[in-house]
């Protein structure tokens, strides 16, 4: 069911707002505001630029949510009434609870042919500074990603995709991923070792998608390898970084109050461990770090990684 709101006159024509402040919700805001005026909202208050309640922001013709995967359908229940808004998605992951991906999440509150998903190797603190990058939008309406296109700045190239899936399984995969090639740095395991895990992690993400019908394509390009190689190769990365932790022994939740932020490949290893037990997937380096999120010693799961 679609919440339709049929009353559009309260929808301001050619304005966009990014819902989200956090550090990609605040990147995509700059980027975006160098062409247009561009309005940003979130739960706290902050002193931004062109800062507004959530209803101002909701009256956009042209929305960019940046809310985590894991908030977003309690979100879209309390706040969202669709009234024709364009709506690129600005964040990666499977909901644990549900195991859903993003665009089944928000299939009952948008028409598949509004809504977008941004996918591709972008680090905030990069976009922020103006350095260039590419990202892709996948959407099933090209028509679409034509309408958002002109709103990006020249420092960054957009792509269209039509292969939402396989941009989701890429954006969500490569986080946990990255977990597992932080243990290894912090594991001192070396570059060989790193290499040969991110190249299996790149296998088995493939893997993973092709039950959800992704196409291969999107693996090898901007959403698939793209991001992996940035996200587990640097300590920009947050779940890069929850890697390092554990591998020093540290307990999971003092990792994630010293991040201060989302690693959304912790709670994805969920989904993905159970996922992976209802279709019958083979996801061994998934679900070791799985393993190790709940407890299980790093050292112990290389060895039995290398079994597998």
């Amino acid at each position: 069911m679609i919440y339709w709101n049929k009353d559009y006159h309260n929808m301001k024509k050619n304005s966009i707002a990014v819902i989200g402040a956090g550090k990609w919700g605040s990147a995509l805001h700059f980027a975006l505001s160098q062409k247009q005026e561009v309005f940003i909202t979130s739960r706290t208050p902050r002193d931004v630029k062109n800062f507004v309640d959530l209803q101002t922001a909701l009256e956009c013709e042209y929305l960019v949510i940046a809310i985590p995967a894991q908030e977003i359908r309690a979100w879209l229940k309390e706040n969202f009434v669709f009234n024709g808004q364009k709506i690129l998605v600005a964040s990666k992951g499977i909901e644990a609870s549900s195991g859903e991906f993003l665009n089944e999440i928000y299939a009952p509150f948008v028409p598949e042919k509004n809504i977008g998903f941004i996918s591709g190797p972008s680090f905030a603190a990069e976009v922020i500074k103006g350095l260039p990058c590419a990202l892709v939008i996948n959407s099933s309406s090209k028509k679409l990603y034509k309408k958002f296109e002109p709103f990006f700045p020249n420092f960054i190239k957009t792509y269209y995709s039509s292969d939402v899936i396989g941009a989701e399984v890429a954006g969500a995969y490569k986080n946990v991923l990255a977990i597992a090639s932080g243990i290894c740095e912090g594991l001192n395991l070396g570059k060989n070792a790193q290499a040969s895990l991110i190249a299996r992690g790149l296998v088995e993400m493939q893997r993973f998608g092709k039950v959800f019908k992704a196409k291969k394509s999107s693996f090898l390009g901007l959403s698939g390898a793209g991001d992996l190689f940035l996200t587990a190769n640097s300590t920009m990365s947050r779940n890069f970084r929850v890697g390092l932790g554990l591998s020093q022994d540290k307990k999971l939740e003092d990792i994630l109050e010293e991040l201060g932020e989302v690693a959304e490949g912790v709670q994805t290893s969920v989904a993905i461990q159970n996922l992976s037990r209802k279709y019958e997937i083979y996801t061994p380096i998934a679900n070791e770090v799985n393993l190790v999120l709940l407890g299980k010693n790093p050292k112990d799961s290389l060895k039995d990684l290398l079994k597998s």
